[in-house]
């Protein structure tokens, strides 16, 4: 397809150009009646640029030559590129005296019809597929998805020997996970450290699975950090949960159950099992196929055997195949697989995972304390992001907001053992955070109701119930500023003062 960004950018070319050619006067004055005509300079300048607009002309047209020949990655590169020129070439055009506009608005016309011939074909081509796979199965798009766009550089699509092999012989680096690495070594990258840390804590538990199973470890940690961070007890809208992400009836098949109360998709070590199992099964569905492994995780495995059976031998990022997936689904399998590709090779990208002590032990804690009281008293200490995250995780099953009673034994990182003596038995701080622990924020049953009497405003109600302000009383009762107006009858809500 060709991508509406290198359509939207010469369109911005052409847009600024027409401007210039309906109203020239707008944008280049008219010269005096002595204007001695452009200089020397400016027609060298001018001469420059149509010297570039040759260039660039032809390198928009290789791009659309290629994505019919269907290397859509390769050719949308240089339509992103030659657009990019031909908008700044036509900016300075408008400012040169000595440029003729007109070059640029014909070549511009030329393109445009050659780009729409080239997008009707890629259109027809795909109405074609889209029937073809409505009548094997019906496969969901999502909504607003354009499914015609690019057929990106293989990745090793068979893995045949994926158990055993190092994933530095299985990654390839293209387009999407190019895109993705620099997703997680920019706004992404306190995620993607965050995750590492998490994942230090449970590694000595969980990676040995993976070890024992033959696969490699970069791969759990990487799926670790795109689905949760590390977070032993997320839960996703979906219906998701665990550190894995498993739906609940996929849980279930693979024997992730709720027992004695607790949600076994939360347990790290059973959910890394049942992740083994599940790759197992999707590399035999998809022929040892990572990435369609993967999309299944994510996607839905009846959407990718659906797509797999119809399109065989076809890789996933082909685009009949990848633009058939959901937009999350094809962000997730670069995401999974630029993470793997971090954790092998921090150095080469300036990236540095940090380091902790990650032995544990078990804590008989001596008075009763809630695990968000005992990261108040162990603070900083070791870790300047707080241990809160690390002491959920290592225990999976306590609820934070109640307290371990004394006796009881936790697990905590072993050199924080010193700390807890120190800080978090007795003495002031135990003490504040207490009384932090015991807060709560109000709720509708700390609400009474009040019914507006003649003569009341806002402000007379809100200074008759200290407690709150008259911004406060307009926000929960929903009261438009700036006048705040109220009617008599009218029944509004009072936040009760302590």
């Amino acid at each position: 397809m060709l991508r509406m960004l290198g359509v939207g950018a010469l369109a911005v070319a052409v847009l600024t150009a027409c401007t210039a050619r309906q109203a020239p006067a707008a944008i280049i004055p008219e010269p005096p009646a002595d204007y001695p005509g452009p200089t020397a300079e400016e027609l060298a300048a001018a001469k420059t640029l149509y010297g570039h607009l040759f260039k660039a002309s032809r390198q928009y047209r290789g791009g659309i030559e290629l994505i019919v020949a269907r290397q859509e990655a390769l050719g949308e590169a240089q339509l992103e590129a030659a657009a990019t020129w031909l908008h700044a070439g036509a900016g300075e055009c408008t400012e040169n005296p000595g440029c003729d506009l007109e070059r640029f608005l014909h070549t511009f016309d030329l393109l445009l019809d050659e780009q729409s011939i080239a997008l009707k074909q890629q259109v027809s081509h795909i109405e074609d597929l889209e029937r073809s796979l409505a009548e094997d199965e019906d496969i969901e798009r999502e909504p607003g998805t354009s499914p015609f766009v690019a057929v990106m550089p293989e990745i090793g699509e068979t893995v045949s020997m994926l158990k055993g092999n190092d994933l530095r012989d299985i990654i390839t680096l293209n387009g999407p996970v190019n895109a993705a690495l620099d997703d997680w070594l920019t706004w992404m990258r306190p995620l993607l450290l965050d995750a590492f840390e998490n994942y230090q804590f449970l590694r000595d538990e969980i990676a040995p699975l993976y070890d024992d199973a033959g696969l490699p470890e970069a791969l759990l940690f990487a799926i670790l950090a795109t689905e949760t961070g590390g977070k032993v007890h997320s839960h996703s809208r979906a219906g998701a949960a665990g550190p894995l992400q498993f739906m609940r009836h996929t849980a279930r098949r693979y024997g992730l159950r709720v027992e004695d109360g607790f949600d076994m998709r939360l347990d790290p070590v059973a959910a890394t099992k049942a992740n083994i199992a599940y790759l197992n099964d999707q590399f035999e569905q998809f022929n040892n196929s990572l990435e369609k492994a993967l999309a299944a995780y994510n996607g839905g495995e009846t959407r990718v055997r659906a797509l797999h059976r119809r399109l065989r031998g076809v890789s996933l990022w082909d685009s009949r195949m990848y633009y058939s997936l959901p937009r999350e689904t094809r962000e997730y399998v670069p995401r999974i697989l630029a993470a793997a590709w971090l954790f092998l090779h921090p150095d080469e990208y300036n990236l540095e995972f940090p380091t902790f002590e990650t032995e544990k032990t078990r804590l008989t804690v001596e008075e009763d304390i809630a695990l968000g009281e005992l990261t108040i008293c162990l603070g900083q200490v070791y870790n300047p992001n707080g241990w809160f995250r690390t002491l959920r995780n290592l225990n999976p099953r306590l609820n934070p907001g109640e307290r371990v009673e004394a006796g009881q034994e936790i697990t905590i990182p072993a050199v924080l053992v010193p700390v807890y003596h120190e800080r978090c038995v007795g003495g002031d701080l135990v003490a504040r955070a207490h009384e932090l622990h015991d807060a709560n924020y109000p709720d509708g049953s700390a609400m009474i109701p009040y019914i507006v009497r003649r003569g009341d405003t806002l402000g007379k109600i809100a200074a008759r119930h200290s407690c709150v302000s008259i911004r406060e009383l307009a926000d929960i009762n929903r009261i438009r500023p700036p006048k705040y107006v109220i009617h008599v009858g009218q029944q509004l809500t009072i936040p009760a003062c302590p």
